[in-house]
């Protein structure tokens, strides 16, 4: 065993201590990005269906009727909760309809990383033309 030997026999260890939390913090970043694409998907969906009901049919729209109905069941499928619609009709004949879907994100890590204690606010806008 010569001298070399042991003074780099820590080495791998300090190495591992300073490459560990860079490879963590990548793992879990890309897990929480993933989880953001996917409810955004799913705001998406749920923005497209209500826009739909309203756009096929009049009698339909606002207050808690089908379209908020439809949004309701897409993303109560997904365990979200917390969320808004909001259904707009410009009122005009062949005119256009939009639904707006609103929810903020509570992040899985941000009691892990400091300084990141902030939710990310996701917004899904969808219009149609009417077909009436």
């Amino acid at each position: 065993m010569g001298s070399t030997d042991r003074k780099n026999k820590g080495q791998s260890l300090v190495e591992f201590t300073l490459v560990v939390p860079i490879l963590l913090l990548l793992l879990v970043g890309a897990a929480e990005f993933g989880r953001l694409w996917m409810t955004q998907n799913i705001l998406v969906g749920a923005a497209r269906e209500a826009v739909r009901i309203l756009a096929v049919d009049p009698l339909l729209g606002g207050g808690p009727g089908p379209a908020n109905i439809r949004a309701d069941n897409v993303l109560l499928s997904a365990n979200i909760t917390g969320y808004t619609v909001q259904l707009v009709d410009d009122g005009v004949p062949f005119g256009t309809v939009t639904a707006t879907v609103s929810y903020t994100v509570p992040l899985a890590v941000a009691g892990f990383v400091p300084g990141l204690d902030a939710d990310i606010p996701l917004v899904s806008s969808t219009s149609m033309r009417k077909e009436f």
